[in-house]
């Protein structure tokens, strides 16, 4: 918008890089550039604006499929005025001297100018398909229908209006067929995470189950190397139980043959004792064999008295020195002999 400032009987206009600016007087051309500023009089100027920038347009539209469905188009056109002088004539941009201000609504007027062409396009490129169709390649179709549409549309040409560019933002159906469209890309989905869910799980189960038979091998290897323990230990334990056993025999053995020597010992020393006391005896009975028998009571009473208790007070009863008296008065010659050795 070119900014006006008021003066008596006279108004000045400054302009701006993007606008083109037309003054005319009585009918001629008294200005006209991008970028001006001058001095008019409202009453015999008439003053036109036109943008010679790049605008966007964006466009809104519906369109009904091959299978008749309703397909919201959205989409964005980059357009430029090539021609302000002509566009100036084909469109009204005439602005008020007074404000600046257009008088019209020339920009909406190119936008629905654009907006109506494109839709033209579009219409017949939609109708010829399904929707599953436009909505899966619909996109670049779309933007190059537009854009080639446009470029090639006479009346544009003629107005002095260029198309730069089109993109197309979204292709939206209705919402219940745009759920339902999504209903088997979501149970595809689904399908995939349920499948990659039971796959883990699968994986995770062989991990486990790989972990407890390492688990149960070395339950086995350490069950396995506790009986190699066991036996061996009985092994040692039978060995030193032998080899205590080989001890004790031996000690034994040793003990007995000592004790056997020993005993042989004392056996001949006690046979070579009894010979001895055989043989003195068998000395003695021989030298007693050839005593009178007076003698030999004599010796046996000896022999008595010595074996009896010592005697304080001997008691002689009559009887026995009568007997003892009459053996001594008959010439008994034990008595005799004896009574002489007690002498």
């Amino acid at each position: 918008m070119a900014d006006i400032k008021r003066y008596p009987l006279a108004r000045h206009l400054r302009g701006n890089p993007t606008m083109h600016v037309r003054h005319l007087r009585r009918g001629k051309t008294a200005h006209e550039g991008t970028g001006l500023s001058f001095f008019f009089r409202p009453l015999s100027a008439v003053l036109s604006e036109v943008p010679v920038d790049d605008r966007e347009l964006p466009l809104m539209f519906h369109a009904r499929t091959a299978d008749f469905q309703d397909l919201a188009v959205q989409a964005s056109v980059t357009f430029r005025v090539t021609d302000p002088a002509i566009a100036g004539t084909r469109i009204d941009f005439s602005v008020d001297p007074d404000t600046g201000r257009w008088r019209g609504t020339p920009l909406e007027q190119v936008g629905g100018l654009l907006t109506e062409t494109a839709q033209q396009q579009v219409l017949g490129l939609v109708a010829s398909s399904p929707l599953s169709s436009v909505l899966a390649d619909g996109v670049a179709q779309i933007r190059d229908r537009i854009l080639h549409g446009l470029t090639a549309d006479a009346r544009l040409a003629e107005t002095g209006i260029a198309v730069i560019g089109a993109r197309v933002i979204a292709l939206r159906p209705e919402p219940e067929v745009e759920k339902a469209l999504r209903t088997p890309a979501r149970e595809q989905i689904q399908q995939e995470a349920d499948r990659s869910t039971y796959e883990r799980r699968a994986v995770a189960v062989e991990r486990e189950r790989a972990i407890a038979e390492n688990e149960l091998q070395s339950q086995i290897e350490l069950a396995r190397r506790e009986e190699q323990l066991v036996t061996q230990r009985g092994t040692n334990a039978r060995r030193e139980a032998q080899d205590a056993a080989d001890a004790s025999r031996i000690a034994a053995e040793a003990q007995a043959d000592k004790e056997e020597q020993l005993a042989r010992a004392r056996a001949n020393g006690t046979r070579a004792l009894g010979e001895a006391k055989a043989a003195g005896e068998a000395a003695r009975v021989a030298a007693y064999r050839d005593l009178p028998q007076s003698t030999l009571l004599a010796l046996a009473a000896k022999d008595l008295a010595g074996g009896l208790p010592q005697i304080g007070t001997l008691v002689l009863a009559p009887d026995l020195l009568t007997s003892l008296m009459s053996r001594l008065a008959s010439g008994d010659p034990a008595v005799s002999g004896g009574a002489q050795e007690k002498r």
